[in-house]
């Protein structure tokens, strides 16, 4: 099989003095560190923000080997010892030379891609892990959709920095490729370095891209593509970045191949990913009785009543629970847009109901709104609406296409629009920087 052809007349177009050099992706093998292969379903651990502190030191409680330690390193504190201090991250650092030590962890001699395939509930999503450069991130031909809080890069630029290692993947997407998507699947043919099922039940299974043709055929593919999005993991990246930067600081003569120029990553054809909605709890405190709510409701959206709990089943759709009740909420044809922002479902609930009715002004920093990923049901809607909350609407989702567009515009979503389902593992594979 042939690989992709790089187009090199598209890539610099000269016209006199004029020389532009078209912008694609560089992404590349590494030299991967990993679990041996009897230790990996007992390393691989879940990503480090799923987890509230208490939560994470309860989660690796009398584990030796769960790499959650690693990821969170104040687990091996006392409760109230400072999350951020210095000797916490030397601790990951620690935790990390120990397993090298005692070949729990090993590095491949070879560098290479690796294929990652994730299987939850029969659905297969299979992904190419690699070494994606900063220098695309910055000149953006790595597209972000969503903003990132300063507060929240510190802690993992600090466990990046200290650790000399990236060891949480940022989720990428791409538009297929069928030349990398025959690749993939032929290997797949092949002996896996992993395969195994988690204790939540997904299924992972990984397997190396090692040899020279195949991974000729990977890059020069990726060389062809002008735009890769970042789907999940935006402080994760913008951590990775940042730590890059200050190596270039630090090594004024860098030449741009060192490791550090570089951040681990998943990459994942958009045929092979579904986003699942990300639904939102409310508090009412607006004074308004239910009835007053529906009637102002009523003014942006149809509604009907629900017999069962209601799953929007089609864009421009809402679902509402209040007062142990379900309705549909169909938005006014009015409402709609062809902006790729404006038009996201959670824009229109955002700008016609949340804001407006319920004075729910900011979501990023409002303490009357909370966000259900929807792998959580409805189920989950219903108990928070009765315990803190008041209402809950379930969103129908946003898509992989929407994601692009909001993204090629150069535009951000509004918080909370994506919940990407299953997570990647962290501990899997380590990028040394």
């Amino acid at each position: 099989m042939k690989g992709c052809a790089v187009d090199y007349m598209s890539h610099s177009l000269s016209f006199g003095f004029y020389n532009e050099v078209r912008k694609v992706a560089d992404i590349r093998t590494f030299n991967a560190v990993r679990p041996r292969k009897d230790l990996a379903d007992k390393i691989a651990a879940l990503p480090y923000d799923v987890y509230s502190r208490e939560e994470a030191r309860e989660k690796v409680k009398g584990d030796s080997l769960s790499f959650l330690r690693l990821d969170r390193p104040e687990t091996q504190f006392p409760p109230d010892y400072d999350m951020y201090s210095d000797e916490v991250y030397e601790k990951a650092r620690e935790l990390y030379d120990d397993m090298l030590r005692d070949g729990s962890f090993i590095k491949d001699e070879k560098s290479s891609y690796y294929i990652y395939e994730l299987i939850m509930d029969g659905r297969h999503q299979t992904g190419i892990v690699a070494a994606s450069s900063i220098d695309d991130y910055l000149n953006g031909v790595i597209k972000k959709h969503e903003n990132t809080r300063e507060e929240k890069e510190k802690d993992r630029i600090n466990h990046v920095y200290t650790m000399s290692a990236q060891t949480g993947p940022i989720f990428l997407a791409y538009r297929d490729e069928a030349v990398i998507n025959e690749t993939v699947a032929r290997i797949k043919n092949g002996e896996a370095l992993y395969s195994f099922v988690a204790d939540d039940g997904i299924g992972h299974n990984v397997w190396a891209i090692d040899n020279d043709n195949d991974i000729m055929t990977i890059k020069n593919c990726f060389s062809n593509i002008d735009a890769v999005y970042i789907a999940d993991g935006h402080h994760r990246a913008a951590s990775a970045v940042k730590v890059g930067l200050k190596k270039r600081e630090e090594n004024p003569g860098y030449t741009g191949e060192e490791e550090f120029n570089y951040f681990l990553s998943v990459l994942f054809p958009e045929s092979e990913l579904a986003i699942l909605p990300y639904n939102r709890v409310v508090k009412n405190k607006t004074g308004l009785t239910t009835e007053e709510l529906l009637d102002k409701f009523k003014e942006v959206s149809d509604i009907t009543v629900s017999e069962n709990a209601f799953q929007p089943d089609e864009k421009g759709t809402v679902g509402l629970y209040i007062d142990n009740k379900w309705y549909r909420l169909k938005f006014k044809k009015e409402l709609l847009s062809d902006d790729p922002v404006k038009g996201l479902d959670v824009s229109i609930l955002q700008d016609n109901i949340l804001s407006p009715i319920l004075g729910i002004d900011d979501p990023r920093t409002s303490s009357d709104i909370d966000f259900v990923g929807g792998i959580r049901g409805l189920g989950e809607l219903e108990r928070r609406a009765g315990l803190d909350m008041d209402l809950a609407f379930s969103m129908y989702p946003t898509s992989i296409d929407e994601l692009f567009n909001v993204a090629d515009a150069g535009l951000l979503m509004p918080p909370k629009s994506t919940w990407f389902e299953p997570k990647l593992r962290s501990g899997l594979f380590i990028h040394e920087i």
